[in-house]
């Protein structure tokens, strides 16, 4: 794995290595290096070199760093020149270049490849509103449709998510980066008419990726004739068991679906960190595996699967023990 070095003046890297643990979990192999007021280009040095001292000899590194041509980066660069064929320097760190390092290293093994790729994801990060003050670009020539998954065909789907989040940074970022989709859909009567929740979803998709909020009776007549959707790659998130049953049972073509995350609330009992249930919830469940569904169950890609029945049947217990 690609070892990563987060470098700032003052504590801005620990800060935002806290804020992508908050995101994207706890990650090994990331080291922090701060330049304090009370210290030279001597002491940061040696900052980074014990930083790097933590990594195997073989692990290529990757310098995520605050800002060109700042002491941190003319530390990092010099211990760089003499490892160019393994390390990589990337400056300008922000929050969602962080969250794509994080993803990039689950398929990308090399600092020259995710440093290549973190530039988009980093100017991606910087949006504004309103959004009539983004600058124009000079010229915007036509995708061809295959580019935008607009090829004939019926549509695709890469993931059904059950997520009482919703689109937060584990399925931006981990599962968006997985399994590739092309549109990521809400499926949610209530997210429907909410307003703002569809704003701040529609605002939270990844770059090249375009999400919707849609009804559930919408998504089964979207499945039933998806003329205008063939090709598109989707990865659908309901907020509930429930919603994904109604699917199901309207003729969404479902054979698998991942459950991520149900939130605690009054009522529900709680057999592990993410999934909480109340017996609706649990009949729900059996119903979908008696419709030929398969479970899923990890917050990320990279996690193993944990076991659906025994997960049901703990919460069952829990349930009846506390009539």
């Amino acid at each position: 794995m690609v070892g990563i070095i987060l470098a700032s003046h003052g504590q801005f890297a620990a800060g935002i290595k806290q804020s992508g643990q908050m995101i994207f979990g706890e990650q090994e192999k990331v080291e922090v290096v701060t330049f304090m007021p009370n210290e030279g280009p001597d002491d940061l040095k040696a900052h980074l070199e014990e930083a790097i001292a933590k990594f195997d000899p073989e692990d290529d590194v990757l310098f995520l760093v605050d800002l060109w041509g700042g002491s941190p980066f003319n530390q990092a660069n010099g211990l760089y020149e003499a490892h160019k064929d393994k390390w990589a320097i990337v400056t300008g760190l922000n929050l969602p270049m962080l969250i794509e390092a994080y993803g990039s290293r689950l398929s990308m093994t090399s600092a020259h490849d995710i440093a290549a790729h973190l530039i988009e994801a980093g100017r991606d990060g910087v949006r504004i509103k309103p959004e009539e003050l983004e600058p124009k670009p000079a010229a915007a020539a036509a995708a061809p449709a295959a580019a935008q998954g607009g090829k004939p065909g019926s549509m695709e789907y890469v993931l059904a998510r059950i997520d009482s989040r919703l689109l937060h940074g584990q399925v931006a970022t981990a599962w968006s980066k997985d399994v590739k989709p092309t549109r990521i859909i809400v499926v949610s009567d209530d997210v429907a008419r909410d307003k703002l929740r569809k704003q701040l979803i529609t605002d939270a998709a990844p770059g090249g990726v375009r999400a919707h909020v849609i009804p559930v009776d919408q998504m089964i007549k979207i499945a039933k004739d998806d003329k205008h959707f063939g090709g598109q790659r989707a990865l659908l998130l309901f907020e509930n068991p429930q919603d994904a049953l109604r699917a199901v049972d309207g003729g969404v073509p479902l054979k698998t679906i991942n459950v991520g995350s149900m939130a605690h609330s009054a009522g529900k009992v709680q057999p592990n960190k993410v999934l909480a249930f109340d017996q609706d919830d649990i009949d729900t469940f059996g119903k979908l595996k008696a419709k030929g569904i398969d479970f899923d169950v990890r917050k990320v890609p990279t996690d193993s699967k944990d076991n659906m029945d025994a997960i049901l049947k703990k919460a069952q217990d829990a349930l009846n023990a506390a009539k």
